[in-house]
């Protein structure tokens, strides 16, 4: 018998709670922006959908809440007075892995790269929809909660490069490399599928959670390129992480062509030929024995 409800928005309220495995519990998500209607906009959002929101409205502030509260996730401006995203976004980073979210006015691919690089999961450029917000939060969340936490520790080693689940660290050449966790969720997977080519919806599926329309379509390529830096000499030059023409990328081991054995030249001896004309000088052939024999 299907049950009618007379309150539409508890029935949306129940749609997001199955349809978000975290939402099940109660997430707390720390909103930081400068502009007040933002704040208000998302937090009333936000709490619709279940979660429970702390706003703050510049940088210092939000460290202050950081450290007096737990956060499942942050929306985080970069453009704010005194302290901005970008250092609230490194302090952050120094003692954790909470899922971050950058809000910001700059589109810019430098400054989306910094944000990426200080250990920013994603980022939102303004003006946005909240369908936009909505569906970078459900992907980070169903990530955080099903992937990082389901995946076994081990260890991926193929050619100079070794992948330590344990430690979430990766040695390259013998040096240690620190990875943000979605440089190691990325490095992890292209190494899980050795010299085969991975595409971009697979990354953007596999790595981040996302439906390819669910996301910024450079997000993969901008992840590439933090992750070269860190894995070869040459970032333009790259022999690890390889580019594949109209598929994607795919990870190669460095140093492992296949080498072919070196060639032992042999001695090969032939008879005398009795039958050679008595004029016929004596030689020695360099590629066998006595060539011929004439008494």
């Amino acid at each position: 018998m299907k049950r009618s409800s007379g309150n539409g928005s508890q029935a949306s309220d129940d749609r997001y709670a199955v349809d978000n495995p975290i939402a099940r519990g109660k997430v707390h998500v720390l909103v930081v922006d400068d502009e007040k209607m933002i704040r208000s906009l998302l937090k009333m959002s936000l709490q619709r959908m279940g979660y429970e929101v702390t706003t703050a409205d510049d940088g210092a502030e939000a460290l202050d809440l950081f450290q007096a509260n737990s956060f499942d996730l942050i929306l985080l401006d970069i453009l704010m007075p005194n302290v901005d995203g970008f250092t609230v976004c490194s302090e952050i980073r120094r003692v954790s892995d909470v899922p971050i979210i950058m809000l910001t006015a700059l589109n810019r691919p430098d400054d989306i790269v910094r944000g990426l690089e200080l250990g920013a999961d994603n980022y939102i450029t303004k003006p946005f929809t909240f369908k936009e917000v909505e569906a970078r939060i459900r992907a980070i969340l169903r990530r955080t909660t099903n992937k990082i936490e389901a995946e076994p520790v081990q260890v991926l080693e193929h050619g100079d490069v070794r992948l330590d689940g344990g430690m979430r660290a990766a040695t390259v050449a013998g040096s240690l490399v620190e990875l943000t966790r979605t440089e190691y969720q990325l490095l992890h997977y292209l190494m899980s599928h050795v010299d085969l080519p991975v595409s971009k919806e697979d990354l953007l599926e596999r790595v981040w959670g996302y439906e390819a329309a669910d996301t910024n379509s450079n997000i993969v390529e901008l992840a590439i390129r933090r992750l070269r830096k860190k894995l070869e000499e040459d970032a333009s030059q790259p022999s690890r992480l390889i580019t594949v023409r109209g598929v994607g990328y795919k990870f190669t081991p460095k140093g492992l062509a296949t080498r072919l054995p070196p060639v032992t030249p042999t001695i090969q001896h032939r008879r005398p030929n009795l039958n050679a004309p008595r004029a016929a000088k004596l030689e020695y052939s360099v590629t066998g024995g006595w060539d011929d024999e004439s008494a």
